[in-house]
């Protein structure tokens, strides 16, 4: 009997294993959300939709990791150019330091922050002068959601920026195209699906954030460009009526949170798919 042979009778138990290894992490997935479903009930879910402070907690956990991933991107995407397309002293420091957020436990980062600008701190009332509201107010929230979640951005952009032919930007560049046309017609399509990736992950991570909230800006005072009434974070306002209101009312909120995060995910994947977001443009499109 040779090799071959006992390693084609082996290939249906390998595929096996792998298939119950697979399932196993799946419904890890998938089983605690259907439990959550169906113990919170219709019923539950139906009066956190109905809540207007759900409601309000919701729109502006929305708000805020709108604008922090504006910035994510903003400040993410050049750093992962950066770093994917240059060599310079110190580079493997500056990747480490992307993933100091990614490292500390969340609470720490809301501590942290808390220190760092205190207005007793020098750096603290200096931004305090500015007139920039960070405790308490929609300025804390995004500056959390953009630490803990940003190092999403600037990883999968610079991924997506190492994977870019380079080839294709050598051709467009000899049908004329200045460096900066190229970076837009060709490295920044092909780069665009990584992006909308990072981005996606660094709203879902600030979304779920709770432990720099905490400490950072726990109640939500109105402050541009927040004008509604004192609410939470959504995270918050779950933990708050888990403490107060019991495990099936919070269940209630969760679910509904899972929903518009599915709702989200599924509207950016639509757009990915169908080929209605920018990744078709380009000068070899």
């Amino acid at each position: 009997m040779t090799n071959d042979t006992v390693g084609d009778r082996a290939a249906p138990a390998r595929r096996a294993l792998g298939a119950v290894l697979a399932a196993s992490l799946i419904g890890l997935f998938i089983l605690p959300i259907v439990a959550l479903f169906l113990y919170a009930g219709y019923g539950n879910i139906a009066n956190a939709a109905g809540s207007a402070g759900f409601r309000t907690a919701l729109y502006f956990t929305l708000l805020a990791s709108g604008i922090a991933v504006c910035f994510g991107i903003l400040l993410g995407v050049p750093l992962g150019y950066i770093l994917a397309r240059y060599r310079f002293p110190g580079r493997s420091i500056v990747e480490s330091i992307v993933l100091v957020p990614v490292m500390i436990p969340h609470l720490i980062v809301g501590i942290a922050l808390l220190v760092l600008f205190a207005p007793t701190n020098p750096f603290g009332a200096w931004v305090a002068g500015l007139g920039i509201p960070i405790f308490d107010a929609i300025g804390g929230v995004v500056l959390v959601m953009v630490y803990v979640g940003a190092s999403y951005v600037v990883l999968t952009s610079e991924l997506a920026f190492r994977s870019v032919d380079a080839e294709a930007i050598e051709a467009a560049r000899s049908l004329g195209a200045s460096p900066t046309e190229a970076f837009v017609t060709v490295t920044l399509p092909q780069a665009f699906r990584g992006i909308v990736t990072g981005s996606l992950l660094m709203w879902a991570r600030g979304v779920s954030e709770i432990g720099g909230f905490l400490i950072l800006a726990y109640a939500i005072y109105p402050s541009f460009p927040y004008g509604g009434p004192v609410t939470n974070t959504a995270s918050v306002y779950i933990y708050d009526l888990y403490s107060t209101a019991g495990v099936q009312a919070a269940a209630g909120a969760s679910a509904l949170l899972v929903l518009a995060a599915l709702a989200v995910f599924v509207v950016v994947r639509f757009f990915d798919r169908t080929g209605m977001a920018w990744t078709k443009v380009g000068w070899f499109a």
